[in-house]
């Protein structure tokens, strides 16, 4: 069963993530303020993105790892600027052990 990874682009100016097996019923429950608590209080969404997999499961870890995103990130990908996905990544701070000195 296919699944799709979604971004929508709320009233508000946010962002929301989900991930479904059906998009078109999951965007009409949206916009009817079914779809979740996030989107029914900032209505009209609009479908900015989506992706497809093969499984539920890929879209659903493809969420919470967008979910995880900035919002430069998102726009990024929503905008196709993939070269840009990973300069807006979070920096991993590494503490560099230095030899004693001798």
């Amino acid at each position: 069963m296919n699944g799709y990874v979604y971004i929508l682009l709320c009233s508000d100016g946010t962002y929301y993530t989900g991930s479904t097996i059906n998009i078109e019923k999951r965007l009409k429950e949206h916009q009817y303020g079914i779809g979740s608590n996030y989107t029914k209080n900032r209505l009209p969404v609009e479908l900015v993105y989506f992706e497809e997999y093969s499984r539920i499961d890929y879209a659903f870890y493809r969420e919470k790892q967008i979910q995880g995103w900035s919002r430069k990130k998102k726009e990024a990908l929503i905008e196709g600027r993939y070269e840009d996905l990973p300069k807006l990544s979070k920096k991993v701070w590494r503490k560099i052990i230095h030899p004693p000195d001798i």
